[in-house]
């Protein structure tokens, strides 16, 4: 991934250390990927893991996520269609679940806070990243 991309602004360590940024991967490229995320078998997407080298698995919703990854590495691909506003809580701090926006963090304590109006899809990409690598970005960025 363009884990070099990430700038000082990207990470925060109030309530925990997390990485939150929006366009970190091409808008272009990622309007590809957004069309095919129901076939994983499209070029693009077998593009993307050639490139990065990393395993993904599309999540329809947060109570999909696997929380039994060391790291929980978020890539949200909401629905074009969707104009709710929807936040990811984590501990306790609220933010926007956004389009191409990335968000990573060892933390467990993450919840999905909707509006009252709700949309039947939220998903996202959950992208393996190891502790050690999240802890090598996390102290560039400090």
């Amino acid at each position: 991934m363009y884990w070099n991309k990430l700038i000082k602004n990207h990470y925060f360590d109030t309530p925990v250390a997390h990485i939150y940024t929006a366009n970190l991967f091409d808008v272009k490229r990622y309007d590809v990927l957004y069309e095919n995320q129901n076939n994983l078998t499209h070029q693009e997407w077998k593009n993307f893991k050639d490139e990065f080298q990393v395993n993904f698995k599309l999540r329809e919703k947060l109570q999909d996520v696997d929380f039994g990854q060391n790291v929980i590495c978020l890539w949200f691909f909401k629905e074009r269609a969707d104009s709710t506003i929807s936040y990811i809580s984590v501990n306790g701090k609220q933010l926007k679940y956004a389009p191409n926006t990335f968000f990573i963090t060892k933390s467990k304590d993450i919840k999905f806070v909707k509006t009252k109006r709700t949309y039947n899809r939220n998903p996202m990409f959950q992208i393996e990243m190891t502790t050690e690598k999240f802890d090598e970005i996390c102290e560039r960025l400090k």
